[in-house]
C-alpha cells in the first residue's frame, strides 16, 4: 500500500465519522427530542468547547510523543463515547457526553493535518501542493456518511431514527483507529529537534502561542476566531431548516432529500479543495481568505432568500455550491497558511493552535449566541422562524440574513486589517 493511499483512507475516515452525524443533529434535537434553540445551540456547541483546549494539549502530546498513536488512540475513545449517544434523552446530559466525544475527536482534525504534513515532507514533497488532492478524499468521506445516514433514516429508505447515525460513526472510528494503528508510518520527533535543555514553556510544549508575537500571526488567529464563529452555522442548522414543514412541506423533493441536497455543499468542496493551490499561488492567503469570507456572505444571504418555490431550490442548490469555497477556502488555506509560517518543531501544537481559535473559541461563542438569538427572537411555541415577516416586523431580518451580515462585517475589517505580501514563486508550478 503506497503511502498516499494510506493517507487517502485517513482523511476518507477521518470525516466519514464526522458527516455521519453532524448534518442531522439539529433534526434529531429540534424534532426528534423537541429541543429548543437555547439547549440545542448548547449541545451544538460541544465541539467548540472541546477545541477551547484539547487540540493544543494533544498536539502538544504528538509533538513529544508518538503522532500516529495519538491519532489512533482519540479514535478509539471516540468512537466508544458515541455508542452511549442513542441511550439518552435529556439535553444536558446528551451535552455532557457529547462534549467527551467531542474532546477525542476535535484534536484528531489538527492531527489528520500535521501527520499529513509530515509524511509528505519526509518523502520531499510540498504539502501546498500535494495536501489538497489527498485531503478531498475526506470531503467524499463526509458525503459518503451523509448519503450512508438520509438512506438509513427517510421513510423513502429503512426509516429509521437519526439516533443510528451515531452508531454508523462509531463504527467508522473503530476501524480508522485500527487503521492508524497498524498502517500509518510512525512519526516521532527527531533527536535533533529535542533540546537538552528545556525551558518551561518548551516542557509544557506551549511554544506555538509565541506566534502570538508576530503581528501577522496574531492578527490571522483573531480573524480565524471571527470567522470561526459562522463556520458551523448552516451545519448546525441547514438541515433542520431544509426539514421543517412549515418551510418546505413533507413530501416535497428539498424536505425528503434534505441530507442528499446538502452533500452537495461537499461534493463543491471536492472541486474547490483541488483548486486551493492554483488559487493560493496566484492570489495569496489574504485574497483567498477573502474569497471564503464573501463565500460565507452568499452562503448564509441565499438561504435567507430560498422559499418553497422553484427558484427558491436554484437558490439552495447555489448556496451548497458556494459552501465549498467558503468551507475550504478558509480551512484548508489556514491550515497550509500555518505550516508555512510555523518551525517543523512544533507542528502539530500550532496546528491545534489554529483549531483552537476556530473550532474552539470561535464556535462556542458562535453557537451558543446563535442558539440565544434564535431561541429569543426566531422562535415561536418551539417553531423556528426562517423566512417570513414584514418591513413592519423586526423578523424580516431572517435568521440568515443576520449571519450573512455578520460575515460581511468580519469580511470588511479583515480587508481593511490584515497585511501580507504574496510571494508568487514560493510556491512552485501546480499539477494535479
Amino acid at each position: 500500500m503506497t503511502t498516499k493511499t494510506r493517507l487517502i483512507i485517513m482523511n476518507f475516515l477521518q470525516f466519514f465519522v464526522w458527516g455521519a452525524w453532524m448534518m442531522t443533529l439539529a433534526h434529531y434535537g429540534f424534532v426528534e427530542k423537541g429541543w429548543d434553540g437555547a439547549q440545542f445551540g448548547l449541545v451544538f456547541s460541544t465541539m467548540g468547547f472541546a477545541s477551547l483546549i484539547m487540540p493544543t494539549l494533544f498536539g502538544i502530546l504528538a509533538d513529544k510523543w508518538k503522532a500516529n498513536y495519538v491519532y489512533a488512540a482519540l479514535h478509539l475513545l471516540f468512537g466508544a463515547t458515541m455508542c452511549f449517544l442513542p441511550l439518552i434523552d435529556a439535553p444536558m446530559s446528551f451535552f455532557w457526553v457529547l462534549l467527551v466525544a467531542m474532546c477525542f475527536y476535535m484534536p484528531t482534525i489538527g492531527l489528520n493535518n500535521a501527520v499529513g504534513f509530515n509524511i509528505l515532507k519526509k518523502e520531499g514533497k510540498d504539502p501546498i501542493k500535494d495536501f489538497p488532492p489527498i485531503r478531498v478524499w475526506g470531503t467524499v468521506g463526509f458525503i459518503a456518511a451523509m448519503w450512508l445516514t438520509n438512506l438509513c433514516t427517510k421513510e423513502w429508505g429503512l426509516g429509521q431514527s437519526i439516533q443510528i447515525s451515531f452508531i454508523i460513526s462509531a463504527v467508522g472510528a473503530f476501524g480508522l483507529s485500527l487503521f492508524s494503528f497498524l498502517f500509518l508510518p510512525t512519526i516521532r520527533k527527531k533527536k535533533e529537534d529535542r533540546p537538552q535543555k528545556e525551558s518551561l514553556i518548551g516542557k509544557l510544549g506551549l511554544q506555538a502561542f509565541v506566534l502570538f508575537k508576530q503581528k501577522k500571526m496574531a492578527i490571522f488567529f483573531v480573524f480565524s476566531l471571527l470567522l470561526g464563529a459562522a463556520l458551523q452555522l448552516t451545519n448546525a442548522y441547514g438541515d433542520g431548516f431544509l426539514q421543517d414543514a412549515h418551510v418546505f412541506p413533507k413530501g416535497g423533493i428539498i424536505n425528503n432529500f434534505s441530507t442528499i441536497i446538502l452533500s452537495i455543499s461537499q461534493i463543491s468542496e471536492t472541486l474547490f479543495i483541488l483548486a486551493i493551490p492554483f488559487f493560493m499561488r496566484k492570489f495569496g492567503i489574504k485574497k483567498v481568505m477573502l474569497f471564503s469570507m464573501a463565500a460565507w456572505v452568499l452562503r448564509f444571504a441565499l438561504f435567507g432568500l430560498a422559499e418553497n418555490t422553484g427558484l427558491g431550490f436554484v437558490l439552495i442548490i447555489t448556496s451548497c455550491i458556494v459552501y465549498g469555497m467558503a468551507f475550504d477556502f478558509f480551512n484548508i488555506s489556514g491550515a497550509l497558511f500555518v505550516e508555512k509560517n510555523t518551525d517543523s518543531k512544533i507542528q502539530s501544537s500550532a496546528q491545534g493552535l489554529f483549531m483552537l481559535m476556530t473550532n474552539g473559541i470561535g464556535a462556542v461563542l458562535g453557537n451558543i449566541i446563535a442558539g440565544i438569538v434564535i431561541a429569543k427572537w426566531f422562535e415561536v411555541d418551539s417553531i423556528k422562524i426562517w423566512n417570513i415577516g414584514s418591513f413592519d416586523n423586526p423578523v424580516f431580518l431572517n435568521i440568515w440574513f443576520i449571519f450573512a451580515a455578520y460575515a460581511l462585517v468580519v469580511t470588511i475589517i479583515f480587508a481593511l486589517v490584515f497585511k501580507y505580501k504574496h510571494d508568487k514563486e514560493s510556491i512552485g508550478e501546480i499539477a494535479h
